[in-house]
């Protein structure tokens, strides 16, 4: 049974039909969704109203909603993570190493090869869920030297058709096995 958290903090009622005539958008009262179950109930008894007054959308954890992308033309997973997962209409990659799927080894280890590497890993897992460089939407970038950052941009753009998406770059203490650089993303699915 869902319980309106409107009503416990003392939110009044809007009609939304009648708000919609007035402005051409209008912003909600956020609602609490816990386990995929969304939290909200009016004092009204749906007899005595033909419209609902919210409207609320949510994420769930659904694992029927959640589907886990692998392909063996990337490096499997070093853990207990998938490659990618797609969910509402986005594409989650993982983080990705300049791995060679065929041996699991680095392709070398300049910060150049490995970010070449990476790209094409991450194409094939792209391509896999059903997205490519093109609907990518946002990237993060994890560096073991922040001094690489202006090679990395080089082979970074031959990848990414513009508008190029939105980007994070961080220097970190240390990455996974060792590498230079790591590439994580969001794509629009």
């Amino acid at each position: 049974m869902a319980w309106c958290a409107a009503r416990s903090m003392h939110v009044p009622m809007i009609e939304v039909g009648a708000l919609s005539k007035q402005v051409p958008f209008a912003g909600g009262v956020g609602f609490v969704s816990v386990a995929g179950t969304t939290l909200w109930r009016s004092s009204y008894s749906s007899s005595k109203r033909s419209v609902s007054p919210f409207a609320c959308l949510g994420l769930s954890t659904d694992s029927r909603i959640k589907e886990a992308v692998q392909t063996e033309k990337a490096p499997a997973a070093l853990g207990p993570y998938s490659q990618a997962i797609k969910a509402n209409s986005f594409l989650f990659v993982s983080g990705v190493l300049g791995l060679v799927p065929e041996t699991g080894k680095f392709i070398s280890d300049s910060v150049e090869d490995q970010t070449e590497q990476v790209l094409k890993n991450m194409g094939e897992i792209l391509k896999a869920g059903g997205a490519s460089y093109a609907s990518v939407v946002k990237t993060t970038i994890m560096l073991a030297d922040l001094n690489d950052f202006k090679k990395v941009n080089e082979i970074y753009a031959k990848y990414f058709p513009s508008p190029a998406p939105a980007r994070s770059t961080y220097e970190v203490a240390a990455l996974p096995l060792g590498a230079k650089i790591e590439i994580e993303c969001i794509a629009a699915t």
